[in-house]
């Protein structure tokens, strides 16, 4: 939570996309925005306005827009960043969707790359790699726990066997 004391209101922000893979993963070093869902929005989003005429940004460098993946069965954990730690223990609650859920999420998107943007297939198969996943039902398990009424689309599935890990040689 964030105690915004001017508005008297108090925010709470829960990051996912780049911001998420970036700050509680570490596997990339940028990214163009801030996917987050914050509370009460309608005071956020208009902080967020502010913050982006004040530094320059792009309008929307804090934005919602990932509220069309958001699954009502989601998991989260607290998003730990020491330096913030400290200044912020008593005013700013920071939370992340859990790697299953973020994996989920992904595979469900998982958009391609073009300029500028990186897609969905890098952070899926960093994901995998973490989790230790070794087969599509693994995956296809994940996504039916967080989005039970959706499934991976053909082209996703094809997707995501590339990124598996390919079958381990017996040993002799």
């Amino acid at each position: 939570m964030i105690m915004v004391p001017t508005e008297g209101v108090e925010l709470e922000l829960c990051i996912y996309g780049g911001g998420a893979m970036m700050l509680a993963y570490n596997s990339r070093e940028t990214t163009k925005d801030v996917d987050a869902i914050v509370r009460p929005s309608e005071v956020a989003l208009r902080l967020a306005q502010d913050v982006a005429q004040q530094l320059g940004l792009h309008e929307s460098w804090l934005n919602d827009d990932v509220k069309q993946f958001v699954s009502d069965a989601g998991s989260f954990v607290p998003l730990q960043i020491e330096e913030l730690e400290e200044a912020a223990r008593r005013h700013l609650k920071i939370t992340r969707p859990s790697a299953s859920y973020l994996l989920a999420m992904k595979c469900l998107a998982c958009r391609s790359g073009l300029p500028g943007y990186p897609g969905d297939i890098e952070d899926i198969r960093f994901l995998i790699r973490k989790m230790e996943i070794r087969s599509l039902p693994q995956v296809e398990e994940l996504v039916e726990r967080f989005y039970p009424y959706n499934a991976l689309t053909p082209q996703a599935r094809a997707v995501i066997e590339g990124l598996l890990p390919g079958p381990q040689s017996p040993t002799p």
